[in-house]
């Protein structure tokens, strides 16, 4: 019975904590059972006086303020400032840029579903939709990929024509500066269509409305800049690059040579206070082509002109690329793809003052501002490329499964291309839901710094997943270069989009959790802030308060952790169906889990954590993964929760989820200190790890699904650019993929009077022509097998050239060398 006691006596002491009681009202709630236990249990009265003893030694310390703070916090106050890690001002300008969202919700370990769900469902306006339906749908329809790439190695003049004529770099610009007005949503939907036609095309509008001049010019321009660039951007007359990234400083922002000296000089024939800027910049999309060159660099004041600090920090600039002294490079040739981009350089070119952005009262903002638009950018375009990319795949991939046979079956019947089939499907649908719910949090006003950061990364490695699994399923119709091969450049090309707007090392070892971690933490940013006060008695004070909240919050995420692990999540508040429930359940446990190990890795590492990047990308996983699922059973809710969408929904839930798992596994496997390790094990994992991914039998209902046109199939490729025309290239798939399955009954008629003997067994004639002499079939159905075999033959054909047309000045009297 004594034993009991104790069990209950922790139970209590667990439950309390996980419905964060408050250190009072628990201090109560402990004496009212502790006072039970002493009259009413067996227990002996030394237990019970140890009991008391432990229990008033911590209790009465804590609910007395100024002993605790004169002895607890003020000491690990002092400790605090010296383990803080150093930041410098760049880091510290990025932690400050942008806005917390769902992350946060994810960081404290309890995720509100509710409010994830109450969050408005993306959509597009009328006036969206038309421009989507219209212009869209026609410049897509009017690109080639083969003779963009190849032919030209640029966009035709028509298509670059088309794109400024009917606005395509001023989705984001407003309606008042001759813009679109669009929402972050209608960018993204936009940006997905064209990039699943031509990544070139996507990347060729997707820049100016990410990172560049009119996303700067709206959030930090002059009036002035803004009614004399805006409309010229819209109109398509200014074509807009962004220079950031130097030879010597790529993802080291701050270590950028690029310098610019303010002095006077001449400009129009007078005397003008100024800049006189050198700078050597590479990797500009748009570059070559651009008629204005923003540009970013360090300001130097050396003769102090404009007070007295001579470092004034990171500034931008829009200069017109006619600028004397401005040198527009030659093209970089990225991977064979298409699009514009390259470097340019200046030396001692001089600008006057409101050539900045914001003009001269923004000189050292400029990675502040920088920080602000990319968390906008980054948000939106890559994430939307990717996932056109991935519904690329998945139109294709499907459809060529289904068309193509060997052995008498679609190759999609077999288990080894399902198991591919059910990755492109599956992450297709969770990179769409990603996409979509962050696009909207962007149209509520949120600049997401961390999920930027998370979506970059993890759609990006996805859509590289995607075009993998969707290139040994083509097998080599996929590795011929054509026009008959949709597949190849964009596979060619993985390596651009995992490379540009924070390479994914990076990204995933150095960003996302150590921006996330200060960021989105609910005490962390607020002590780090306390013990910066030049008021030390002031710090402390907040100190005080702040590092006691933080302790309650550490104690009840270690006692959810526990509790929900040992009941399967089952004390969660969750909603969903029956069918998503659990998931829900599941996600809510991994938070308390990770809430867990992210403190006590900050606790134990400090500003060591920095230099630990293999543990950090870990934990960046975790919360990625955390975001990814919930992302996608939002997704299924704002859908209505169509149950034939069920295995996409269970395929990337149970995918993140054994995911996250692993991550915590490893991350516990590699604990700096083993003994807290192995306790906190037991807190994350009472019953061990049991999340199991996807079932063949998800992968293999996903892969017919691809097969097979539908609802579900519609609403996983909708926002993809889906020709029916047999001329065209992806066009040809569509259309025989319905004409196989059409004729699906007739082989089956064929088929079974084969084995029944109705048709004559003569190897050296047509089987259609057997069938329709049998009488299997009549004159209507033989003409439709036979189209319907035709036009399979064309979707396997590949490209071959000759020795002319591989090489024009081959000289083809002399014989090729073998």
């Amino acid at each position: 019975m004594t034993l009991l006691w104790l069990i209950g006596l922790l139970l209590c002491i667990t439950v309390l904590a996980h419905m964060r009681s408050g250190l009072l009202n628990g201090c109560i709630a402990t004496a009212v059972y502790l006072l039970a236990m002493t009259v009413f249990s067996p227990a002996h009265w030394l237990l019970m006086l140890v009991l008391w003893v432990i229990f008033l030694g911590i209790a009465i310390p804590l609910n007395l303020p100024d002993w605790r703070r004169a002895n607890i916090s003020t000491p690990t106050f002092h400790w605090f400032r010296k383990v803080l890690p150093p930041i410098s001002d760049t880091e510290q300008e990025a932690l400050e840029a942008g806005t917390v969202w769902w992350d946060r919700e994810l960081f404290n370990g309890r995720p509100d579903w509710n409010k994830l769900h109450a969050f408005p469902r993306p959509a597009l306006t009328t006036e969206e939709q038309n421009f989507i339906d219209g212009p869209v749908e026609q410049l897509c329809a009017m690109t080639r990929e083969w003779e963009v790439t190849t032919a030209f190695q640029d966009l035709p003049l028509d298509v670059w024509e088309f794109i400024k004529e009917n606005g395509f770099f001023g989705l984001i610009i407003p309606k008042e500066h001759g813009g679109k007005g669009f929402s972050a949503f209608a960018h993204s939907q936009i940006v997905m269509k064209l990039a699943s036609r031509s990544g070139d095309l996507g990347s060729t509008v997707m820049v100016p409305n990410s990172l560049g001049p009119a996303e700067l010019l709206l959030q930090y321009g002059t009036d002035e800049q803004k009614n004399h660039y805006l409309p010229r951007l819209a109109a398509g007359k200014e074509v807009p690059c962004f220079a950031l990234t130097s030879p010597e400083a790529g993802s080291d922002a701050g270590a950028m040579p690029d310098k610019g000296i303010v002095c006077m000089g001449e400009w129009e024939g007078k005397q003008t206070l100024g800049l006189r800027v050198t700078w050597e910049k590479r990797y500009i999309t748009l570059g070559p082509v651009a008629t204005l060159l923003g540009l970013a660099f360090k300001v130097y004041d050396p003769e102090h002109l404009l007070g007295e600090e001579e470092e004034r920090g990171i500034s931008l600039a829009l200069i017109p690329t006619e600028t004397p002294g401005v040198e527009i490079g030659r093209r970089h040739f990225p991977l064979n793809a298409a699009f514009m981009n390259g470097p340019n350089s200046g030396t001692d070119v001089f600008i006057p003052m409101d050539y900045l952005i914001g003009g001269q009262d923004m000189i050292g903002q400029g990675w502040v501002m920088l920080m602000n638009c990319l968390s906008v950018g980054r948000s939106i375009s890559l994430p939307a490329g990717s996932t056109g990319a991935a519904k690329m795949a998945s139109m294709t991939t499907g459809a060529y499964a289904r068309i193509r046979q060997q052995f008498g079956l679609p190759i999609g019947e077999f288990e080894g291309v399902q198991e591919a089939l059910a990755r492109i499907g599956g992450n297709a649908y969770v990179m769409d839901a990603a996409r979509r719910m962050t696009a909207g949090a962007i149209d509520q006003g949120e600049k997401p710094s961390v999920l930027s950061a998370v979506v970059k990364y993890h759609l990006t490695e996805r859509m590289r997943q995607c075009l993998n699994d969707a290139m040994d399923v083509h097998g080599g119709k996929g590795i011929c270069m054509g026009p008959k091969n949709y597949l190849g450049r964009a596979y060619q090309s993985i390596p651009i989009s995992i490379t540009v707007e924070g390479a994914n090392i990076l990204t995933r070892s150095m960003m996302i959790f150590g921006q996330g971690a200060i960021r989105c933490h609910p005490y962390l940013l607020q002590e780090m802030t306390a013990t910066q006060d030049p008021d030390v008695n002031s710090g402390i004070e907040r100190f005080d308060k702040l590092l006691f909240e933080h302790v309650g919050f550490g104690v009840s995420n270690a006692a959810s952790s526990l509790l929900l692990g040992l009941t399967g999540g089952m004390l969660a508040k969750t909603p969903g169906n029956a069918e998503t429930k659990g998931y829900y359940q599941q996600l809510s446990r991994l938070a308390a889990a990770f809430a867990t190990l992210a403190d006590t890795t900050m606790l134990m590492l400090g500003g060591e954590l920095k230099r630990r990047e293999r543990l950090s990308a870990r934990l960046g996983d975790v919360l990625s993964n955390l975001y990814l699922a919930s992302a996608t059973l939002k997704h299924y809710h704002d859908q209505g929760s169509p149950e034939e969408d069920l295995p996409f929904v269970r395929w990337g839930v149970e995918d993140l989820l054994a995911r996250t798992e692993q991550s915590m596994h490893e991350i516990l496997l590699n604990f700096p200190n083993r003994v807290a390790g192995v306790l906190l094990r037991i807190v994350v994992f009472p019953l061990g790890r049991h999340l199991a991914p996807p079932s063949d039998r998800t992968g293999a209902e996903i892969a017919r699904r691809l097969m097979t046109p539908g609802a579900s199939r519609d609403r996983l490729l909708a926002g993809c650019y889906r020709s029916n025309d047999p001329e065209d290239v992806t066009g040809l798939l569509n259309s025989t993929l319905e004409q196989v399955i059409a004729a699906d009954a007739l082989t089956a008629r064929m088929r079974k009077a084969s084995k029944a003997g109705d048709i004559e067994a003569d190897p050296q004639q047509d089987p259609v022509a057997a069938a329709l002499a049998s009488g299997t079939i009549n004159e209507a159905e033989a003409e439709q097998l036979n189209a319907a075999i035709a036009a399979r033959r064309a979707v396997i054909e590949v490209d071959d050239f000759s020795a002319e047309e591989m090489n024009p000045q081959h000289d083809t009297s002399v014989p090729l060398k073998t």
